[in-house]
């Protein structure tokens, strides 16, 4: 009786190794915050999280410092263009997990947190504020080689908005002789390209698997920050881990966790002369391909992140 009453207690998250989390993004409430990556991370987080047998919220930023904040049990801040103080007197284990624009987090604000995590295997805190890596991921449910027909979509696919810059992956591209096959998803890009190469300002996150693994290549670059920092965009564990062709610019750490899978363009010229060759001739094989997304589906999931998250809490609070 007492081991079904403890897989009991983990199915509905009720037992002594549940606890409640709150999950708070940078992203704004309301309908402009379904647009941020933060908001669709958050979510696969705590997904991940439920499943572990833990209950779950998502708050935006505007819910950060709520009064319910002190009902719950760790508080786990992703860290990106809004920084959240975690109040003075806290009975929960808050957490912050630095995802984007480490540039912007200060020693101070590392310190006020009970543990830190870091999205990059190579950046430290300011100040030799302890941290421990935990990269992007990526949720295999959904994208995986199963979402749709190998080069059934879009030839070159860039999903992303410009951060108020001509990225180098679009840019290179449509100065190449494969200009005419792209695809274009995201904001601001009409200061940039001719409004008719723009698919769509916003790709639905649900159909983004698809266009993913239906693509013939997908295009990613990195805010030069981030690449040198080593904080790998979450675009490419979901790309690589449908089988899709991938090229994107260096960052430290890329080829640690993607090997070759990943192309990598060093300037535009470069992904200009990348294009123009026969993509058999300069990508790895479609079961290479579909090796490295099935080790990205078991090392790099939302599932796996969240193991170490509930077992850092778990050793924080002395349980074992």
């Amino acid at each position: 009786m007492r081991v079904l009453r403890a897989i009991k207690d983990r199915l509905s998250g009720s037992g002594s190794d549940s606890y409640r989390w709150t999950i708070i993004t940078s992203a704004p409430k309301g309908e402009a915050g379904e647009q941020w990556g933060d908001t669709w991370f958050a979510r696969d987080i705590a997904a991940a999280l439920r499943r572990h047998g833990q209950q779950v919220s998502v708050v935006p930023r505007s819910g950060a410092n709520q009064p319910p904040r002190s009902n719950d049990d760790v508080v786990v801040v992703l860290r990106g263009l809004r920084g959240v103080e975690p109040p003075p007197r806290r009975s929960g284990v808050w957490i912050l997990w630095v995802i984007s624009h480490p540039e912007l987090v200060t020693e101070a604000e590392a310190r006020a947190y009970d543990m830190v995590f870091v999205a990059s295997q190579t950046w430290t805190l300011p100040g030799g504020v302890p941290s421990t890596p935990l990269l992007q991921a990526t949720a295999p449910d959904r994208f995986s080689p199963d979402a749709a027909l190998p080069d059934s979509g879009a030839a070159l696919l860039f999903v992303g908005s410009t951060r108020g810059q001509f990225r180098p992956g679009v840019r290179g591209a449509l100065a190449s002789d494969r200009a005419d096959e792209l695809s274009v998803y995201g904001v601001g890009w009409e200061e940039f390209i001719d409004v008719g190469r723009i698919s769509g300002e916003f790709l639905d996150n649900d159909d983004l698997p698809a266009a993913y693994a239906g693509a013939g290549i997908v295009l990613n670059d990195h805010h030069p920050e981030m690449a040198t920092d080593g904080f790998l965009s979450n675009r490419l564990f979901d790309a690589v881990a449908t089988g899709a062709r991938v090229m994107s610019d260096n960052a430290a750490g890329l080829e640690d966790v993607f090997g070759d899978t990943v192309v990598v363009f060093t300037d535009e010229d470069h992904l200009v002369d990348i294009l123009h060759a026969p993509v058999d001739d300069t990508f790895p094989s479609r079961d290479r391909r579909m090796e490295t997304a099935r080790t990205i589906a078991t090392e790099h999931s939302f599932d796996a992140r969240a193991g170490v998250l509930i077992k850092s809490v778990r050793e924080f609070k002395g349980v074992r």
